[in-house]
């Protein structure tokens, strides 16, 4: 059986979301990998992607909990993994998301979806600087529910900050949140030596991973 981070780095690269060059990142390094959730964007690569991230929570989390979806890219996720969680693990799970501007008309407010309670896991891409994962915090606690842990779909296991600390370290530390990913660098680097027609790419990654991790 392929191992689960494996198969979905396959399924990433595969459908063009895992992509390798030279991309230019918003911190200002220069990155031989680059991933973009975003480009899910048929029904077939998003359910697909939903029961990846399904089978992960049903996993990690076996308590009951409600999924918070940060606009923009977390709506989609949120939505498509509650609707997995259901049918493939019989989990009726509750899911919200936020409105970048708050609606002043109709039924109004920040917040749309089911109400915030209990404990809530926020579903998101990536974590790059803990800017989203820090304002999805306050918009739960401000609804009375308790933020526990932070599902994202890669772990760049890269170093972001002055001394040394990754987002996700600064994350676990400073929200006190379980941090769990669909794949990290370190199972991409595995998951190329592995592919005869990719393992070109392994030098640029492991120089990149010294630098940054």
């Amino acid at each position: 059986m392929q191992d689960p981070e494996h198969a979905f780095l396959e399924f990433a690269i595969n459908s063009g979301v895992l992509r390798f060059g030279e991309f230019t990142l918003k911190s200002g390094r220069v990155s031989p990998y680059f991933f973009n959730v975003g480009l899910f964007n048929t029904g077939q690569t998003l359910s697909r992607l939903a029961r990846f991230y399904a089978s992960a929570l049903n996993n990690a989390e076996p308590e009951p909990f409600m999924l918070f979806g940060p606009a923009y890219k977390g709506i989609p996720l949120a939505a498509a993994t509650a609707a997995a969680l259901a049918e493939q693990h019989g989990r009726n799970t509750g899911f919200a998301y936020n409105r970048k501007e708050p609606k002043d008309h109709g039924e109004g407010g920040q917040l749309v979806g089911a109400k915030l309670s209990g404990s809530v896991v926020i579903i998101d891409d990536v974590i790059t600087a803990g800017t989203s994962v820090r304002e999805s915090v306050e918009i739960i606690r401000n609804a009375g529910a308790t933020p526990v842990a932070v599902m994202i779909a890669l772990d760049r296991e890269e170093n972001m900050t002055e001394d040394d600390h990754s987002a996700i370290t600064v994350v676990r530390e400073q929200w006190n949140l379980r941090v769990h990913a669909l794949a990290r660098l370190s199972s991409l680097l595995e998951y190329l030596a592995t592919r005869p027609d990719l393992s070109h790419q392994l030098p640029a990654l492991e120089n990149y991973q010294r630098r940054y991790s």
